[in-house]
Parts: C-alpha cells; sequence; structure tokens
C-alpha cells in the first residue's frame, strides 16, 4: 500500500510537470515574453571567438548524436535517426540480467511512459541493451512485456556489439565497461539522456531519482514546444 501511494503521488508530480511549461508559455505570450529558459545544449565541440565591436563573441559548435541501426524487442531493425525523426528520445542503457540498477530505472521509465500516454507523439522513449550476446528480441520482448512497455513508443533495442558501445560513448558520452567485459562484470549508469528532435544532447538525469525524472518531464514539455532554431552542427 505504500509503494502504490508513493507511486500514485510520483505520477501525479509528473502530470504537474508537464503542465507547468504550457503555463509558463501562455503566461510568456499574456506578458510579451517569447523567450523560456530552455533546456540547455551539451557536449560543446569548438568554441570560436571573434571581436565584434571591440567586444569578443563566442560562438559554441555542439556534438549532434550520429544514427545507430539496431533491432526492437518486434525484431524490426530500427535507425534512431530516420525512423523517429521529429520526435524527441529519452534514452537509458540497460541488460536484462541486471540485478542492481536496471529493474528500478526501468521502472522509472514505465512511469514516464503513463505520463505521457496521452501525447506519446512527442517523445519516444528507448533502451539499449549493452549485452546484446545475451539479450535477443525474444529476451528483449519479455522483459518490455514485464514494464507493460508499448512497443509503439518504447522500444528495446540491441544489436551488433560494437555500434551499440560506439553509439552510448562517442553519441551519447556515457560511461560502460570494457566491451569485451563479461556480462557478469557489465557496469553502467543511472544516467538517462534527453535528445532532441535535431539529435542535439539536451539533458542527463539521474534515473533511479524521482525529483530529477520531474525535471526530465519537464524539459520534455519544453522541448515540445521549441520551435526551430539555428544552431551549429
Amino acid at each position: 500500500m505504500t509503494d502504490q501511494r508513493s507511486n500514485t503521488k510520483f505520477f501525479i508530480g509528473l502530470t504537474v510537470a508537464l503542465l507547468l511549461p504550457l503555463s509558463f508559455y501562455i503566461i510568456a505570450k499574456l506578458l510579451g515574453k517569447d523567450k523560456l529558459a530552455m533546456p540547455r545544449y551539451y557536449n560543446a565541440q569548438q568554441i570560436d571567438s571573434t571581436l565584434s565591436n571591440g567586444k569578443m563573441e563566442y560562438d559554441t559548435t555542439f556534438h549532434k548524436a550520429g544514427d545507430v541501426v539496431l533491432q526492437n524487442q518486434m525484431g524490426d531493425f530500427v535507425s534512431l535517426n530516420n525512423d523517429l525523426e521529429g520526435k524527441v528520445l529519452l534514452v537509458e542503457v540497460f541488460f536484462t540480467q541486471c540485478q542492481t540498477i536496471c529493474p528500478k530505472l526501468t521502472g522509472n521509465m514505465t512511469m514516464l511512459q503513463k505520463a505521457f500516454k496521452k501525447n506519446d507523439t512527442t517523445v519516444q522513449l528507448i533502451s539499449i541493451t549493452i549485452d546484446p550476446e545475451n539479450d535477443s528480441v525474444a529476451a528483449l520482448k519479455n522483459y518490455a512485456a514485464s514494464f507493460k512497455a508499448n512497443p509503439d513508443h518504447w522500444w528495446f533495442l540491441t544489436g551488433d556489439r560494437k555500434a551499440i558501445y560506439n553509439y552510448v560513448r562517442n553519441e551519447l558520452k556515457l560511461m560502460v565497461k570494457p566491451s569485451d567485459a563479461g556480462a557478469e562484470e557489465l557496469d553502467h549508469t543511472p544516467t538517462i539522456v534527453l535528445i532532441d528532435k535535431d539529435r542535439y544532447v539536451r539533458g542527463y538525469y539521474n534515473g533511479l531519482d524521482t525529483i530529477a525524472l520531474k525535471y526530465c518531464a519537464d524539459d520534455i514539455g519544453l522541448l515540445s514546444m521549441q520551435k526551430n532554431r539555428k544552431v551549429r552542427k
């Protein structure tokens, strides 16, 4: 009963977090202000400086997450950038045999799925295994079903080990154990990564922290309202 009440309170908190960005937007418009405190960009690649009117100006080039093609729990080969064009991505890494952080991490992702149930065209949840040798399509399908994941809006992905580790390390900028470690030695982060529709990283959140997840939900709401803007690639 205590856990049920705790989950109910958290779910209500997420719902409120999702409504806040829209309220901020309406208030900003009424006040004649068209600027909101949008989620920041992460992973600067280069900073150029120029002198303009005696004042230094800085232009930052941010990392843009590349594509990866993997297989989801339904057996379909999917491209994160091409097949999910125009969607915000929320990405976690996990493996089905994990007995430490993964059950809670993925469990918290289910609450985000519920929070966006009526607006599930905005965001796609992505869970990428770092143990592809053991996590077959069948294993992922069973694991996803245990969390009641909607396969249309939440993909559990497996595939080539090198492709997975390259994406996790070099595109998401997350730390994982060396790729030659055995399944029993796998170590990974509880961090959930928020990627906007242009594939820039806009947030890192502790997926085990319910307060952090509320900030994450709030940021997703803000990104859903963001107009196209020019960002150096």
